[in-house]
């Protein structure tokens, strides 16, 4: 059975194999045909491209006789520049010539008289001009009218018309042959017709019994794409589950993190605190070591909130216009005092350096931070290179790179001369808690806290390195184009004012209000404090003489922002502080302060605070 259906189909499919042989006949045929007139053209072309390099050669040799001539009667050098010219040009034209000559050997015994007399011909030129050269003027025009260089140029001029005259032959053929080609093509053209209609008419017979067959077809295709539809939702389910759980993991990896590090700070705090206790219920007062290390324990954890908002970009930014290069000099104690005298600090600034918008203080921590990381890797004994200069980041390096956007861009970069790093570890390098340093050397955050300020500020950093060679890490900061803003006040330093003023607190969470006000009167400060939004403005209601409102920004009911705005419309001139432990809120937008906003972050020390209060009470409004 199935063989008898198997002849039947190739049955079936005899004449329209047959139709197709017929019509592959046809058209090859036509191919050749329409091949040769092409190949006629082409060699048409090629002996109108011959001719155009002999006429060529030909005003070569006009020019460098014109300018002997221009020469021999003026005596000016200038003339011989045409001469010179052709000169130089002549045997390049003669190589294109004997390229297309090669193959043709009456055309080259042509060439070949050409040839010889140009030479004779330049010859008599050379020899003329250095006659007139050495002065003897009488000899050059003698050798001029003895009629050796016209004799040259006629012979030069006989060849070429030789050479016109075969190509003109060789052409009046092709074109004869043409004809006759074209007169085939028509009649090649209405066979091809005749054959593609009659073949037509049988194709239209057997696409519509395939149709049929494709229509079953097709429906069984549906049904195995739903088939595969489902298998793909099944399939992207799972993947959607993996990529959760690569999440969970990277969450895990950042909690315990900070969770290791945060219990060791705790538990120096609460080793130190409950020290301090026991002494002082014995009537001891020799505590003062455990307060140092429960307070440089809470620096270093918020040191370590500060890094974490920093990798996470959330850190409240205050960007200004930054002359980088001045930056980078103004650093260089800084440098010094924090590398050692075992690294060697060189810096290259590039000149006419493009201004950057960013905050100048997370510029010089990103650069501090990765000084000390290559002071690390140098082992304290290597040389250290600072570099700016303006760079560009184009389309195809922003496509190969993500959350670059091509453009001009203030480059800052730190070369050390160090161990390096395989591929491996770079690839991690800006993983938050990831170090390569031995256990208590380094908390994994100094890199991962300059990616984050630097992708915050619109930027992009780059790691170059490779073990053995040292590391070179480039950060790129975007090019500033506004017009630039007045340079900020220097700071005052310690002011002589006797403190007079009343502050508002406002703080919801009474631990933190009732620090915060302590820390106020033991400035000197009046301080009024409040547990609310609506508590605070019945207080400045009730209370004259309120200088400045220092409030939480996240707070229920109504939040600092709020706040402030309302209470500043109730009295005029109040100055007020913003604080906060989480700064994506009403007064930090896209990661930057709002202009003209006070801000102090949680948690904050003693001078930290009279410094900012100082700071915004002596401002005049």
């Amino acid at each position: 059975m199935i063989a008898r259906l198997r002849r039947a189909t190739r049955l079936q499919s005899l004449p329209l194999v047959a139709g197709f042989a017929v019509l592959a006949l046809i058209v090859g045929t036509r191919a050749l045909l329409v091949e040769g007139q092409r190949a006629n053209r082409a060699a048409a072309r090629e002996t109108i491209e011959y001719q155009d390099l002999l006429s060529g050669l030909l005003s070569m040799a006009q020019d460098a006789e014109s300018g002997q001539r221009g020469y021999l009667l003026t005596g000016e050098k200038s003339y011989l520049e045409p001469y010179r010219k052709a000169v130089e040009a002549i045997p390049g034209q003669l190589s294109r010539i004997d390229a297309m000559t090669a193959s043709n050997d009456q055309l080259a015994q042509q060439i070949n008289h050409i040839k010889d007399a140009l030479a004779q011909k330049q010859a008599e030129l050379a020899v003329t001009i250095a006659l007139y050269d050495k002065g003897d003027v009488a000899g050059a025009l003698r050798l001029v009218r003895s009629g050796q260089g016209k004799a040259a140029m006629d012979e030069v001029r006989a060849s070429m018309d030789t050479i016109r005259r075969m190509g003109g032959a060789a052409v009046a053929e092709r074109d004869e042959h043409t004809d006759q080609v074209e007169t085939w093509l028509r009649i090649g053209s209405l066979a091809a017709l005749f054959a593609i209609f009659l073949l037509a008419a049988y194709t239209i017979r057997e696409s519509r019994r395939r149709f049929r067959e494709v229509a079953t077809a097709q429906a069984e295709l549906m049904g195995k794409n739903i088939e595969l539809g489902n298998e793909i939702e099944t399939r992207e389910k799972a993947e959607s589950q993996i990529r959760q759980m690569q999440k969970m993991e990277a969450v895990g990896q950042l909690t315990g993190g900070i969770a290791h590090d945060f219990n060791n700070m705790l538990a120096v705090i609460l080793s130190a605190m409950n020290l301090a206790q026991r002494k002082l219920k014995r009537g001891e007062n020799d505590i003062e070591k455990f307060i140092e290390a429960a307070t440089d324990a809470a620096s270093r954890a918020a040191n370590l909130t500060s890094r974490l908002l920093a990798f996470s970009r959330l850190q409240p930014l205050a960007p200004q216009v930054v002359d980088t290069n001045r930056l980078v000099t103004g650093m260089s104690d800084l440098l010094h005092r924090a590398l050692g005298e075992g690294i060697r600090i060189e810096t290259v600034l590039a000149g006419g350096l493009w201004k950057t918008h960013a905050d100048p203080s997370q510029i010089e921590n990103a650069i501090l931070n990765l000084a000390v990381n290559a002071r690390d890797a140098m082992d304290n004994d290597g040389k250290l290179t600072i570099e700016t200069a303006n760079s560009h980041l184009d389309e195809a390096y922003a496509s190969t790179h993500a959350e670059v956007t091509p453009g001009q861009y203030v480059m800052v970069a730190v070369t050390d001369t160090g161990a390096g790093m395989p591929p491996e570890i770079i690839a991690k390098a800006f993983e938050p808690f990831f170090t390569t340093k031995p256990v208590n050397k380094g908390t994994g955050l100094g890199l991962s806290q300059v990616f984050g300020f630097v992708k915050q500020s619109g930027g992009h950093v780059k790691i170059y390195s490779e073990p053995g060679e040292g590391t070179t890490i480039k950060i790129y900061l975007p090019r500033f184009f506004g017009p630039e803003e007045p340079a900020a006040p220097a700071g005052r330093g310690k002011s002589s004012v006797k403190v007079t003023e009343t502050i508002l607190v406002v703080e919801d969470d009474a631990r933190v209000r009732a620090a915060t006000t302590d820390a106020m009167r033991e400035l000197g400060y009046t301080v009024i404090h409040a547990a609310s939004g609506p508590e605070a403005l019945e207080k400045l209601a009730a209370t004259s003489g309120i200088a400045l409102l220092f409030t939480d920004i996240v707070m229920p009911v109504m939040n600092g922002r709020k706040l402030a705005e309302e209470a500043v419309g109730r009295q005029p001139g109040l100055k007020v502080i913003f604080t906060t432990g989480f700064t994506r809120n009403a007064v930090v937008h896209n990661g930057v302060l709002d202009h003209d906003v006070h801000f102090l972050a949680k948690p904050f020390t003693i001078e930290q605070l009279a410094a900012k209060l100082r700071d915004v009470l002596d401002k005049t409004s």
